[in-house]
Formats: structure tokens, sequence, C-alpha cells
């Protein structure tokens, strides 16, 4: 297995779940935010990470989130990870972390060099920040479009937290982003899909076997 962790996220079916696991995928990624083509019922949710049977953790991804449903959903879904991606306050990640149990994510939103100062403010509260591209002004979604950011801002950074990459990743350009950032972990959804919030599982063993090739 890849030193570099990998995170296939957006799952919605048993047959995208076993290309992830027979991959190697470290960590599985369901999205529970209703203007995604990739959200998921909690119970759906609950039988793919059942299906898994632990061979990778389950990530649930929520946006703005009423910190009850997240709690509920973390029990039904068997969750053992929590990804925030909205503009989550540390107060509100740390509520969160505290009434599921869980380590908690946190997505930051990256343009430019000085969108990266704001991942000092979750220290004490995420776990781990996970870099992604900061959505156009007109997007409906806070990830999953498909763009990414200048992996060179990354150049110097001192990481307060655990972190990884997201953002544009795909089969093409994994490796060289992690050559150019040394991500220790990279987190992709539209770029192993065919179309929006559908799988393409030869494209999820191709990511895998590039990010397992470093």
């Amino acid at each position: 297995m890849s030193r570099i962790a990998t995170k296939i996220c957006g799952l919605t079916t048993p047959r995208a779940l076993d290309a992830a696991i027979g991959a190697g995928a470290s960590h599985v990624g369901f999205v529970f935010f209703g203007k995604s083509p990739r959200n998921i019922d909690p119970a759906q949710a609950g039988a793919l990470v059942s299906r898994s049977g632990g061979k990778a953790q389950a990530v649930g991804l929520f946006v703005d989130p009423d910190p009850d449903y997240v709690r509920e959903v973390r029990a039904l879904a068997g969750l053992d990870i929590i990804q925030l991606h909205g503009a989550e306050s540390p107060a509100l990640v740390s509520q969160i972390a505290r009434m599921t149990g869980r380590d908690v994510w946190k997505a930051i939103p990256v343009r430019t060099k000085a969108d990266l100062a704001q991942v000092h403010q979750y220290r004490g509260a995420a776990t781990l920040a996970l870099y992604d591209a900061k959505p156009p002004v007109s997007a409906d979604l806070p990830g999953g479009n498909g763009i990414r950011f200048d992996w060179k801002l990354l150049d110097g950074l001192v990481h307060p937290l655990e972190w990884g990459l997201s953002g544009g990743l795909g089969p093409d350009n994994v490796a060289e982003a992690i050559r150019i950032t040394r991500a220790p972990l990279v987190d992709v959804s539209s770029g192993v899909e065919s179309v929006p919030g559908i799988k393409d599982v030869d494209k999820i063993a191709a990511f895998c076997k590039a990010v397992g090739s470093l």
C-alpha cells in the first residue's frame, strides 16, 4: 500500500466502493449534502460502510450542517471521520468533534496565498486541513467542481495541522501534484467520474495506481 493516503469521495454504489477498496484506497467518502449529485441517504451509506468491512476509513462530508444531524448520520452510517466543507467556524468544528467523538477534517478553500492563512484558526479544533480549490462565486457546490488551485502556493507553508490535497485531481495529474506539494493525503471525486455523480471504476483504479507508484 502507498505511503500516501488516498480518499475516493462521493461514492454511492457497491460497484464504485468495491473498485476503491480493490484499488487500495485508504479512505472512502460519502456526501451528505442535498445539492450535490453525489448526495447519499445515510442508510445507504451505512450499507456501503458495512460492505467495506473496515478495509478503509469511512468519511462523511457535510456542508454547514446542524451538529445534531451530523451526530445522527454518524451513528446511522458508521462514519469514522467527519469532513466539513462549508464556512464552519472553529467553534462549530470543535462542537461537532465533541458530539460525534470523531476526528474532523476541515476543507480550506484556496485561490490565493492569502487564503492559506485561515487554516491557523482551526488549530485545536480540526484534526486535518484539506486544501481545496475555492469554487467560482456562481457555483452551487463548495467542492467537487473539478477545478484546481496553484499547488505551488503551498511552497514553504508551515502546516499547523495534518493536511491533505484536493481539487481538480485525477489519474493524469495526481502524481505531479504530489511531487510538487509532497501531500501526505490526496482526495478525489469528480476526477474519477464519467459524468457528475457517476464513478468510473477504471479511473478509480488508475488514480490509485498513480498514487501507489510514488
